[in-house]
């Protein structure tokens, strides 16, 4: 019989679980506290439980915890971690290392169903959901888990398209039963899916970043299938809605490519667009690739962009590449062993 995996649950389904294999109620908050807080591997190491609940636990249940099974390692510091999930698939986890935190960018699903046009992880196609487990997982079995300073989900697949699963994993990791992050700490990504966007903002206090990489709604509809559901403008309507002015946050995404999004027409209508609503826009190098014609813009390009998006109350910023040779950096994320 397949074991059911602990390492996900929230504290209610932790307090079932205990009531199952005759455990008192309380051991709920003496197993999250093991899970969450001192990260076990192994039901055997929560030495509170009575050996008799421990034995009983082991009979239906495992921690859930599953080590990578493959690293790749950039010259800039940057690693990229390949773990199996529940699907029969497997994802890539990313660490990046800087002088003053240390980031760790999560998968949410095995490939993408967005099919945006410059990204490698779309073209894999969709191969299933990830489990709270196997979010959970890729934060707390690198051997980096200790250093963590911040989260972003931002890997591969599309966070609000496994909504259920994402609220689950950031309430694990921001509640107080379970690891007792700020939500400061973590920044989820989106290409703009209302439905799952909607239920982020009102469910998490979890920061922002979204994919918009150009401001005319029918030329990013050229790059991100997404726009002819869900417009850019609706988008943007429902953000506004929210408090971004305190200590929650949103940023904008955007891969800057050469005579598709660099021009004054769009700094201009980025700057129409965003009036008003406090935020950040991270312009991002395009890694070229053999499997999209687009290019990145020139250094020139990218620097006119932040330059006049600064001078025009925008805050804008440069975002160095990371991992670029080990195909970690933004959107190279394939899941394949060995690839450098």
């Amino acid at each position: 019989m397949q074991k059911e995996y602990l390492l996900g649950k929230n504290i209610e389904e932790l307090r079932e679980v205990a009531l199952n294999v005759g455990l008192p109620a309380f051991a709920a908050k003496q197993m999250a506290d093991w899970l969450y807080k001192k990260r076990v591997a192994t039901i055997d190491e929560m030495s509170n439980l009575s050996k008799k609940g421990r034995e009983a636990l082991n009979q239906r249940y495992s921690v859930g915890r599953i080590d990578p099974t493959h690293k790749a390692e950039s010259v800039d510091g940057t690693k990229k971690y390949l773990f199996p999930v529940s699907c029969g698939e497997k994802v890539e986890a990313v660490y990046i290392p800087s002088a003053d935190r240390a980031t760790l960018c999560i998968s949410t699903q095995a490939g993408c169903k967005m099919h945006c046009k410059f990204c490698m992880t779309g073209t894999l196609g969709f191969h299933g959901q990830l489990t709270v487990c196997d979010m959970l997982n890729q934060i707390f079995s690198i051997p980096e888990a200790d250093q963590l300073t911040n989260i972003v989900v931002m890997g591969m697949g599309e966070p609000m398209d496994n909504v259920d699963n994402l609220l689950r994993t950031l309430e694990v990791m921001t509640a107080e039963w379970g690891c007792a992050w700020s939500p400061r700490r973590i920044t989820v990504s989106t290409v703009g899916l209302i439905p799952g966007l909607e239920r982020f903002l009102h469910e998490s206090e979890c920061h922002l970043a979204v994919s918009l990489h150009n401001p005319f709604s029918r030329e990013r509809e050229d790059i991100m299938p997404v726009e002819k559901a869900y417009r850019l403008k609706e988008v943007l309507e429902l953000i506004k809605q929210f408090d971004f002015a305190h200590q929650r946050r949103v940023s904008f995404e955007y891969i800057v490519f050469a005579g598709v999004n660099d021009t004054i027409r769009h700094a201009v209508e980025l700057q129409k667009i965003l009036r008003g609503l406090p935020c950040r826009i991270n312009l991002i190098r395009f890694h070229d690739s053999d499997q999209c014609e687009l290019k990145c813009a020139s250094d020139e390009r990218i620097a006119f962009l932040r330059d006049y998006l600064n001078e025009n109350g925008i805050t804008t910023t440069i975002r160095q590449s990371r991992g670029e040779d080990i195909l970690a950096a933004c959107g190279m994320l394939i899941a394949k062993e060995g690839n450098q």
